[in-house]
């Protein structure tokens, strides 16, 4: 049997790599023939063009480049087929670097001995062992067990919170609306790695943020969001770390991307800014998952990682 096309459709960077590595297996296009080529049956997309996918009929499967699918359902015309998330080992091997390591540089003070440096300031403060510092991970999806994993190797206490209740060994798991505030209350820094949906955009507010436990041996309360910009509210997480409701936040990602050059968390000495790069999509490494899985769904096995359109992610 012939093998359908692929459309690839993405904007803010190059295709190229992405259309080489696919086109070893099929025949990949940025465009189709017409609005209703009827040779396209899977696309590949980040932030497609709006409704370039709306009326191919043998478009089998929707594949996202990222992590994230919330760019696809900005789309109007996105067609009733499956949606696959990205899944791929290095992905995860990147965020979970991240995570550790900005835990770590805010457990282990970066920021103070960083200022110390600047003004030539020979001081050692008090340390505190891991253990006694909680760590709270929202959302416990495939990244954020990774990154819970790793952290409780290192000896941080990990709370978990979720939409709903996803245990894991050794984490303290809390969900749903019931668990969110005694989640909050039991974290000294909070990480974010919840998906986007119109349930969570914005939850990262003041409000949320006062609930995190302050009195604790960092010194201060501590956020890290390598999630999706729309989750925060820019301007509360300036005015928490302005009133002390924060101590320090690390953000890889905020509600204007890229970061306009006015925005005052550029220069804020308590906030360390890092360009939407904690876990990037590698096309070496995912390419070959989705050719597998497009080859496989034609021999009649079931799409694995398939988004709950419901749930939005």
């Amino acid at each position: 049997m012939q093998k359908g096309r692929i459309l690839l459709s993405v904007t803010g960077f190059n295709p190229r790599r992405w259309m080489e590595l696919l086109s070893v297996d099929r025949e990949v296009v940025l465009e189709p023939d017409g609005p209703t080529d009827p040779s396209i049956t899977y696309a590949v997309v980040w932030k497609q063009r709006p409704n370039v996918l709306a009326r191919l009929p043998n478009l089998r499967a929707i594949f996202s480049i990222g992590a994230g699918v919330d760019h696809i359902f900005t789309d109007p015309g996105v067609p009733d087929v499956p949606i696959v998330r990205v899944v791929a080992e290095n992905l995860t091997q990147y965020m979970t670097e991240y995570v550790v390591w900005r835990v770590l540089d805010h457990h282990r003070q970066g920021m103070l001995y960083r200022a110390q440096q600047r003004k030539k300031v020979w001081h050692e403060p008090p340390q505190r062992p891991a253990n006694d510092i909680s760590v709270g991970i929202m959302g416990l999806g495939q990244l954020g067990r990774a990154a819970a994993a790793a952290l409780l190797a290192l000896g941080f206490r990990v709370n978990g919170w979720g939409r709903t209740d996803r245990p894991m060994a050794g984490v303290t798991t809390f969900s749903g609306d019931g668990g969110l505030i005694p989640f909050l209350n039991a974290t000294d820094i909070l990480v974010v790695l919840l998906p986007l949906t119109p349930a969570t955009q914005g939850i990262v507010n003041y409000w949320l943020l006062r609930e995190l436990r302050r009195r604790n041996g960092l010194g201060g309360a501590v956020l890290i969001n390598a999630g999706r910009g729309r989750l925060q509210r820019d301007a509360d997480i300036l005015r928490a770390i302005e009133d002390g409701t924060l101590k320090e936040a690390s953000l890889d990602v905020f509600e204007v991307e890229p970061l306009p050059r006015t925005s005052p968390l550029w220069s804020h000495p308590r906030v360390f800014v890092t360009p939407h790069a904690a876990a990037t999509s590698d096309p070496a490494h995912l390419t070959a998952p989705m050719l597998a899985q497009m080859d496989a769904y034609e021999r009649g096995e079931p799409l694995q990682n398939v988004v709950d359109r419901e749930a939005g992610y």
